[in-house]
């Protein structure tokens, strides 16, 4: 019979740590938090010193009575939630519920580990600690404040915009990084500037190579005008271009640091075109344990919600081991690869890694969904590569003089591999080799051709998810567990939208925004929220009161709400018109968002009162009867391709179809990735996609 008890956050884990503790133990789950602020009001007693009123989350009153009866049986209580400040606040709202700070018959410890693997496991049950009330407090503190923030401001923009909208701190903030970027695109003025390239070949070379101008005989190095280039060009008319220096050296590569959170998020935004939820969705699955073949239910990766790059000892043996023998020893790292800790990082985990090297991608392939194993080869690609020796190059660079104008030359090969055998970033450049080692100082290269083309400076790029999310570490704002619901929560409420991966702000985004910098300016200030997420660590750490944020939060806040309330006026915003003309009255119908996403409603409402789907069109024609595509949802929510004419044609299709026919059968072609598919799956043909320019700059 089983005398100790195991609580987790999540039933997927369940399973996975049964199976390495045995009989003696019983795991159950608590389905992540079983109390919280109650939803129907605000929750803190003000005038009593800010103190919390907690209540049972609706829908846990069957999983805390289920975990009492197991509570009972057993003679030791572990709380084993995951190890960050969210997981030991779980812990003491379990304590809490359960009143296991009130049984004097039972031990009740709190453990945790960073990979759920046997030996992290066994391991955490032998150093069992208190809760550590510090970071407890510190969660609450965000939780609070966060309700503040929320409870009171959102109903002024139910009010003065429109209901269902709301205020948040983390989320207000990143409101105001989009807005100010988009303010920057908007009022960016371009510069013209002419680049010029001297097409030169040494003797006995049947291929020019291009030189770049790098400064005229006054030392200026830009061309910003047109005259500027004509000017130049008479200077270099009939002047020998003669090699005045070359410079041969090693330049190296150092492999890349172990994921954060954050450059997860990142990396797999760009290589895998995942959304930053999606990111931690899957990689939530990979760390709570899947069923891998021949080793039955692993956690393969170590805890996904971090901001250190450190490894433990173990893990930088593991990977040592697996280098020296599947690359060589002459593969290894040279020295400790981590981030130096600016401050912001709490280096409470260890950076993202695989908990087995061993288990490459190629042998967990067949167990692992599409998505779940391109994310792990990522991580454990990165993880290898992190320890990895750096990559050298052998480097060539080449000053040639024309007239007293300057031109540069420069070309590397790549000597030894390092690192890259294993990983290569998403944006990674390929390195430009030209063969340049055959000249020799003071020779004369014959011109071929000067080419000058005028380019213009751009502006800042829109904000992607990934380039938001680093934005956002690198100001402070947030931390690694709420970069993805904040990116989320402005998507949700239609703040921003995005298209090509691209981040906009929409007309009801750049209102809030507005009214968030008009009436709470610290709210929305980067600094001030910066500040508010190291004091919380400071909470964390002990060594700041809780309550002492609150007090000298509140106040303030309140008498904003207050001004707020007195001076601002209502903002009406228009509802987006559809084509669609109401059958009923004969109006203009308008899109509205509700809990399932856009659908077509009456303006006239009350008095009409219609409703329909909002069909979204695609701008092809249906490739059976002419009619418009449009994007359609199954029941289960996943998109498909259908006609407008429903049910009168029957065309359906899973990937977008292209306007595009194929050459060899004439059916319509569909979009795969970067390509267009024949859709007969007898004739198959396939042909590379022509590039969406937007996409291409993106």
């Amino acid at each position: 019979m089983a005398n100790s008890l195991v609580i987790v956050e999540s039933p997927a884990k369940v399973k996975t740590i049964k199976k390495f503790l045995g009989s003696t133990y019983e795991v159950d789950a608590s389905n992540g938090h079983v109390r919280d602020l109650p939803k129907s009001q605000l929750g803190i007693d003000v005038e009593n010193d800010y103190e919390p009123k907690y209540i049972t989350i609706r829908g846990k009153g069957d999983i805390l009575a289920k975990l009492r009866k197991e509570v009972k049986k057993a003679d030791k209580i572990y709380l084993a939630t995951d190890p960050d400040r969210e997981g030991e606040a779980i812990s003491w709202h379990l304590m809490k519920a359960l009143k296991l700070d009130e049984v004097k018959d039972k031990k009740v410890y709190r453990i945790s580990f960073n990979e759920i693997t046997k030996n992290a496991v066994k391991a955490s049950l032998k150093a069992p600690r208190d809760i550590d009330m510090n970071l407890v407090d510190a969660q609450q503190t965000r939780r609070i404040l966060d309700r503040i923030v929320g409870y009171k401001i959102s109903p002024i923009l139910w009010e003065k915009v429109k209901r269902g909208l709301s205020a948040g701190r983390v989320q207000s903030a990143a409101l105001r990084m989009i807005c100010d970027r988009e303010e920057e695109i908007s009022t960016f003025i371009p510069e013209e500037y002419w680049s010029l390239d001297a097409m030169l070949k040494a003797p006995g070379s049947k291929k020019p190579a291009a030189a770049h101008f790098h400064n005229d005989k006054d030392g200026k190095t830009e061309i910003k005008s047109k005259a500027e280039l004509d000017a130049l060009l008479e200077s270099l008319k009939g002047q020998k271009f003669i090699v005045t220096d070359i410079r041969n050296g090693e330049r190296t590569k150092k492999p890349p640091l172990p994921f954060t959170t954050s450059t997860l998020q990142q990396e797999a935004s760009k290589a895998l075109n995942f959304s930053t939820q999606k990111t931690m969705r899957l990689a939530q699955q990979l760390y709570e344990g899947v069923d891998v073949k021949g080793h039955g239910t692993v956690g393969l990766i170590t805890y996904l919600r971090t901001d250190s790059t450190r490894v433990a000892e173990e893990a930088e043996k593991m990977a040592s081991d697996f280098i020296a023998e599947n690359y060589g020893e002459n593969y290894l790292s040279q020295g400790e690869n981590t981030k130096k800790n600016s401050g912001k990082i709490q280096d409470a985990h260890e950076a993202i890694r695989p908990t087995n090297l061993s288990l490459t991608p190629v042998k967990v392939k067949e167990s692992l969904a599409r998505d779940q194993f391109r994310l792990y080869q990522l991580i454990w690609k990165r993880f290898t590569a992190s320890r990895m020796s750096a990559a050298v190059y052998e480097t060539t660079s080449v000053k040639i003089g024309a007239g007293g104008n300057e031109f540069t030359m420069t070309a590397s090969r790549l000597k030894f591999d390092g690192f890259m055998s294993v990983y290569i970033e998403a944006d990674e450049k390929e390195e430009k080799n030209q063969i340049l080692s055959k000249l020799e100082k003071g020779e004369e290269l014959e011109l071929a051709d000067l080419v000058s083309a005028q380019h213009f400076t751009q502006p800042p790029a829109h904000y992607t998810e990934a380039s938001l999310v680093k934005a956002m570490e690198e100001q402070g704002i947030g931390r690694p567990s709420t970069y993805a619901p904040t990116i989320t929560t402005i998507l949700a409420r239609r703040y921003v939208v995005k298209e090509n991966k691209n981040i906009y702000v929409t007309e009801i985004g750049e209102v809030v925004n507005r009214i968030m910098k008009q009436c709470f300016p610290s709210i929305v200030d980067i600094a001030f929220t910066a500040n508010l997420e190291y004091l919380l660590d400071s909470v964390g750490e002990g060594l700041t009161p809780w309550k002492t944020i609150v007090r000298n939060f509140y106040p303030d806040l309140m008498e904003a709400v207050e001004e707020a309330q007195r001076t601002l006026e209502t903002v009406h915003i228009a509802d987006e018109e559809s084509d669609e003309i109401c059958e009923l009255c004969g109006r203009r119908m308008v899109i509205k968002y509700g809990p399932h996403g856009k659908f077509l409603a009456c303006p006239g409402f009350p008095e009409c009162r219609n409703t329909k789907p909002y069909l979204e069109k695609t701008g092809i024609p249906c490739p059976k009867c002419g009619k418009e595509v449009i994007i359609k949802k199954t029941k289960k929510g996943r998109k498909y391709y259908g006609c407008e004419a429903n049910p009168d044609c029957d065309f359906m299709s899973w990937q977008k179809p292209s306007t595009e026919k194929c050459p060899e059968c004439g059916s319509y072609m569909v979009e795969k990735g970067n390509k267009l598919v024949c859709a007969n799956e007898q004739c198959g043909f396939v042909m590379p996609m022509k590039e969406n320019k937007e996409e291409k700059e993106d």
